[in-house]
């Protein structure tokens, strides 16, 4: 999948330039800090004008009133910090898809478009931006940097999973979130794109490991990702079918209709405490049906870029 092209043809994300172009130039002044060329909208002082600087922040109201040239000087202060995180187990490949696409995209192809949009806000805002992969190893970290070089190789590794052929088997995810919670040291506003599929670890130390994120005072959001037709309401033909668990090789042989009644309940409960701990770790939980498009993640990142500011 070839991730700018799938972008520039979604007509969300031509709505997302609009509301981009309106972030950096409109609201963003007010709450973001340091845009364009260093300068932010919180004028500090006026200083004399040297020969040879720019004249673009010459206050020329004042040059008229004293027939001295004097520019305006803003404070400079720190852009938004934001960390991906990435589940790349072998459950976030369902359902099995030939080609990905828009509107045809399995759990990871929806995570890894996603991510790519929302770099492209924070690429056109000049916020740094840094990207976490795991599955049952540490696949790939690269801390927050703003440049265009820094960019493009996310874009690249992302653009790779994508085309993944043989995804990794089984999900860490216990193990290395607490790892790369370690390794962000710096304020950031991080989210995790993930099915909360596992069986390393009980339910209980899951929840620590994502209580570990909100240390240094991260704002943190989950997105939680599932195809809700089939992962949650088990919605098959009732025909003999095999359930394949794709990350442990346990199966079941049965039909559909049999559980489907008790395997609801049993998931909508899993996922009503999941919702209930993020709750209390003050974590921002965004269902997301793979089926659905990018507005919610969107809105939600603006949003939450917002209260973090």
């Amino acid at each position: 999948m070839n991730l700018q092209s799938e972008l520039n043809k979604a007509s969300l994300f031509q709505n997302l330039e609009l509301l981009a172009d309106q972030v950096v130039e409109g609201f963003i002044s007010g709450i973001h800090k340091s845009p364009f060329h260093g300068f932010s909208a919180e004028f500090a002082e006026h200083k004399i004008y040297n020969n040879g600087e720019s004249t673009k922040h010459i206050d020329w109201k004042l040059f008229a009133k004293t027939d001295k040239l004097y520019t305006k000087r803003y404070e400079e202060e720190t852009n938004l910090r934001c960390h991906m995180i990435l589940d790349n187990s072998a459950s976030m490949y369902y359902p099995q898809v030939k080609e990905q696409g828009l509107g045809n995209l399995n759990k990871i192809g929806f995570s890894v478009l996603a991510i790519a949009a929302l770099m492209n806000v924070l690429k056109k805002q000049r916020d740094a931006v840094g990207l976490s992969i795991y599955s049952d190893k540490y696949n790939y970290y690269s801390p927050e940097k703003g440049s265009e070089r820094h960019f493009q190789m996310l874009l690249a590794e992302l653009s790779e999973i994508s085309m993944a052929e043989q995804p990794p088997k089984e999900t860490a995810t216990y193990t290395y979130l607490h790892q790369i919670a370690e390794k962000i040291k710096r304020r950031s506003l991080i989210f995790l794109f993930t099915d909360m599929f596992q069986t390393e670890k009980s339910d209980a130390e899951l929840f620590e490991a994502l209580r570990h994120l909100k240390y240094n005072k991260h704002e943190v959001v989950l997105f939680h990702l599932l195809d809700k037709e089939k992962e949650l309401h088990f919605n098959f033909e009732n025909t003999p079918k095999r359930f394949l668990d794709v990350e442990t090789g346990e199966y079941l042989d049965l039909y559909a209709d049999n559980i489907k009644e008790a395997y609801e309940q049993e998931l909508t409960n899993y996922l009503s405490t999941i919702k209930l701990k993020c709750s209390q770790y003050r974590i921002k939980y965004v269902a997301v049906d793979i089926k659905a498009d990018f507005s919610t993640i969107l809105n939600t990142f603006l949003v939450e870029r917002h209260k973090f500011l």
